[in-house]
């Protein structure tokens, strides 16, 4: 169960990026940074909340998860990517799945976060 889980909290968020409320924009973005970083999504889930209209975007992959939460209200998105290690070093299709979606969303600001899970013996 050795792998990488890596969060990021951005702020200061244009919210002009379509991404933060339609849940279509989030979809296409998700999978598109997905793709890129070469991980495999074999699942999906987005959500628009009522009211200020943040979306919640889950992407299951077969090496872990991606799920990415917006508020239009804050300017701010937090992002988690987490990649089993079994079989193969996924870290830094992880590492570039988070940078791309970073980049999507161009913050002012990055707080950045990074678990070793499960620790081999």
């Amino acid at each position: 169960m050795h792998g990488l889980h890596l969060t990021a909290d951005l702020r200061g968020c244009s919210t002009e990026t379509p991404a933060f409320t339609d849940p279509h924009a989030l979809r296409r973005l998700c999978l598109a940074a997905v793709a890129g970083a070469a991980l495999q999504p074999v699942g999906e889930l987005f959500h628009t909340f009522p009211g200020a209209g943040g979306v919640t975007g889950v992407v299951l992959l077969a090496e872990s998860h991606l799920a990415v939460h917006t508020w239009p209200e804050l300017g701010a998105v937090t992002l988690d990517v987490y990649v089993c290690n079994f079989g193969a070093d996924n870290s830094h299709k992880a590492r570039a799945l988070l940078d791309r979606l970073v980049t999507a969303f161009a913050p002012r600001q990055v707080e950045h976060h990074t678990i070793e899970r499960g620790a081999s013996s």
